[in-house]
C-alpha cells in the first residue's frame, strides 16, 4: 500500500501539473478533474503517512493516526464525489446540450467543487472529533480507527453513490445512442459505422463502470460485514485494488484526453504528433 500510494502521488501530480501549466484547460469539464486528481495526491500521501504512523513512528501517536486516517477518509471521499460530478458533467452536456456552456461556467464549477471538499473534509474531521475506537478496540472496523457503524455509513453511502452513477452512465448510453441514430440519419451514414461508433461508446462505458465496481465494490461489502477481528491480510487484499483505483483514474480520464496528451507531448519533445485529431473535445465525448 505504501508503494501503490507513492505511485498514485506521483502520477496524480502529474496531471495537477500539466493542468496548472497549460492556460488552455481551464474549461470545467478539466476542473473537475483537477479536483479528482488532486483527491488522488493526497490519497497516495495519506497511505504514505499511514504507513510512517503504524510502522516507523515509536512510540505511536494517537493524534497522528487520527489525522493519517482523516486524510485517507477526506481523500477517498473526494475522489469518489469527483467522479460522480464528472458522471453528472457528462450527463448535463449531453442532456442540456445547446445550454450547457452558458449554464456551466467556470465559477458555477468551482463552487460546486468548493462545496464537495467541504463537505468530504468534514468527513476526513470526523475521527479527530471522537467519531473513533481508540478507547474501546472492541469496536473497531476493518478500517482502524473508524468504528463498525461508521465503516457501516460509509460503505452503504458508497454503493448508493455507485448505484447513481450507473443509472447516469445508462442515461447517458441511451442520449448518444439517440444522437448516433439521428446523426446517421441526417448524413445518411451506413449502418456499419453508426453501430463501430456506439459500440465504442459502450465499451468505454463499460471500462469506466467496470474498474470502478472491481475496485471498490469488494472492499465496500467486506467493510458491511467484517470487523476488526478478521485476519488483516484480508483486509489489505481488498484495499489495494481499491487505492489502485487512484491509479488508473489518470489513465481514463486525463491521460485518454486528447488536450491533456497534447499538452503532454509539448512538455516532453516541445511537439505534437500529426496524428491528434484537431476537433476540439468536449465532456460530452463518451
Amino acid at each position: 500500500l505504501c508503494a501503490t500510494g507513492t505511485a498514485v502521488a506521483g502520477e496524480n501530480a502529474l496531471v495537477l501539473a500539466v493542468l496548472f501549466y497549460t492556460p488552455s484547460l481551464r474549461a470545467p469539464m478539466f476542473l473537475l478533474i483537477g479536483s479528482l486528481a488532486l483527491a488522488d495526491l493526497l490519497a497516495g500521501l495519506g497511505l504514505v503517512a499511514n504507513f510512517a504512523v503504524r510502522y516507523l513512528l515509536r512510540p505511536p501517536s494517537e493524534a497522528a493516526e487520527l489525522a493519517a486516517a482523516g486524510l485517507l477518509l477526506a481523500a477517498f471521499s473526494a475522489s469518489v464525489c469527483s467522479l460522480l460530478a464528472i458522471t453528472v458533467d457528462r450527463y448535463l452536456s449531453l442532456y442540456n446540450a445547446l445550454t450547457y456552456h452558458s449554464e456551466r461556467t467556470l465559477g458555477f464549477t468551482c463552487a460546486m467543487v468548493l462545496l464537495m471538499w467541504l463537505l468530504c473534509l468534514g468527513v476526513g474531521l470526523l475521527p479527530l472529533l471522537g467519531w473513533n475506537c481508540l478507547r474501546d478496540q472492541s469496536a473497531c472496523s476493518i478500517l482502524r480507527p473508524v468504528t463498525k457503524d461508521n465503516a457501516a455509513v460509509l460503505a452503504v453511502t458508497f454503493l448508493l453513490l455507485f448505484a447513481l452513477m450507473m443509472q447516469l452512465y445508462l442515461q447517458i448510453c441511451k442520449i448518444a445512442f439517440r444522437h448516433a441514430q439521428q446523426i446517421a440519419v441526417q448524413h445518411q451514414f451506413i449502418a456499419t459505422a453508426q453501430a463501430t461508433s456506439t459500440r465504442k461508446g459502450l465499451s468505454t462505458l463499460s471500462l469506466i463502470l467496470g474498474t470502478f465496481a472491481l475496485c471498490w465494490i469488494p472492499f465496500a461489502i467486506y467493510s458491511l460485514v467484517a470487523d476488526s477481528s478478521y485476519p488483516a491480510v484480508y483486509t489489505y487484499s481488498l484495499a489495494l485494488p481499491a487505492t489502485c483505483n487512484s491509479l488508473i483514474n489518470p489513465i481514463i480520464y486525463a491521460f485518454r484526453n486528447p488536450d491533456i496528451q497534447k499538452s503532454l507531448w509539448l512538455a516532453c519533445c516541445g511537439c505534437i504528433p500529426s496524428t491528434f485529431s484537431s476537433r476540439p473535445r468536449t465532456s460530452s465525448d463518451v
